[in-house]
């Protein structure tokens, strides 16, 4: 197997359904305050989903920050002291400075070490997208792919994952600029549940406004009719904010199109549930609508 190390941060979800019987992928945790409390979230934090989504129900916001330049040296640098190379893929630059905080360190530790091959490569991806991505990236370094393939071959492939997620409540969009206050009110009285997507320069756009949870998952479903490529792989995954029945409802729906899908259900952690809330619902495939 080829001799680099992979690294993630905690936005990219990765539950262990994802990386089975895949090489292993590092994720680099991230600060989240809410109740007026920071926490750590991801390997050796403090921060559970459950409690976070437990928090945002009882009323209390999140605001969430990047990660720091120098808070990726104490993970990037062992691995390149043990002599190997390393490929970050943080989350998607239309939502994030992180990429950019990544390449100040990569710098720094290029001249360093100029023996090592350090690379960080753009997703276009988010939370549960994200994950997707690097399972897929997971198993092509399964598959003997050395860093540099890698990279060209998440580039190549990065905008045919497709997003599709709609939000159960407005309030934490508006905390987040999102939407107006009163846009906010309007679609929480008529019950609009928006449906939004990552577009093609990562970033997040809304793409409908149905009425009710059921209208909402049949919108889901449309775009997965429309632009499902199982030839590229027929990995279906389900994110959901901390709502297991509504993404159960949703993968019976998935099988019930699309009997050979392969559909995965993963939990949507705290980073990205700060801004879309509980109930949140993604629909995460290969495709060609993205």
């Amino acid at each position: 197997m080829a001799d680099y190390q992979i690294f993630a941060d905690a936005t990219a979800d990765l539950c262990p359904a994802l990386l089975e019987g895949l090489p292993q992928i590092q994720v680099i945790p991230m600060d989240i305050e809410i109740g007026g409390q920071w926490y750590l979230y991801g390997p050796g934090g403090n921060l559970n989903i459950r409690t976070f989504y437990g928090l945002q129900r009882a009323g209390n916001f999140a605001n969430t920050s990047q990660i720091p330049p120098g808070a990726f040296f104490p993970w990037f640098e062992p691995v390149l002291q043990a002599g190997q190379d390393l490929i970050y893929f943080p989350l998607t630059t239309g939502l994030s400075g992180t990429f950019q905080s990544a390449q100040m360190c990569i710098e720094d530790l290029r001249e360093q070490y100029p023996e090592r091959t350090i690379l960080c490569v753009d997703t276009y991806c988010a939370s549960v997208g994200q994950g997707f991505l690097l399972r897929e990236a997971a198993r092509k370094k399964a598959e003997g792919y050395s860093i540099q393939e890698l990279a060209v071959w998440v580039q190549e492939n990065s905008l045919k994952v497709c997003h599709w997620f709609t939000v159960d409540v407005f309030d934490h969009l508006r905390h987040g600029g999102r939407v107006s206050g009163a846009i906010a009110a309007l679609g929480t009285a008529l019950q609009i549940k928006p449906m939004l997507h990552v577009n093609e320069a990562g970033r997040l756009e809304v793409a409908g406004k149905p009425r009710g949870r059921k209208r909402a998952i049949a919108a889901q479903l449309a775009k997965m009719d429309a632009g499902w490529r199982p030839d590229l792989g027929k990995l279906v995954a389900i994110g959901h904010g901390d709502d297991p029945e509504a993404a159960a409802a949703l993968q019976e729906a998935v099988l019930a199109a699309h009997p050979d899908a392969e559909v995965i259900i993963a939990p949507i952690g705290p980073i990205i549930g700060a801004h879309t809330g509980p109930g949140m619902l993604a629909l995460i495939y290969w495709g060609d609508n993205r």
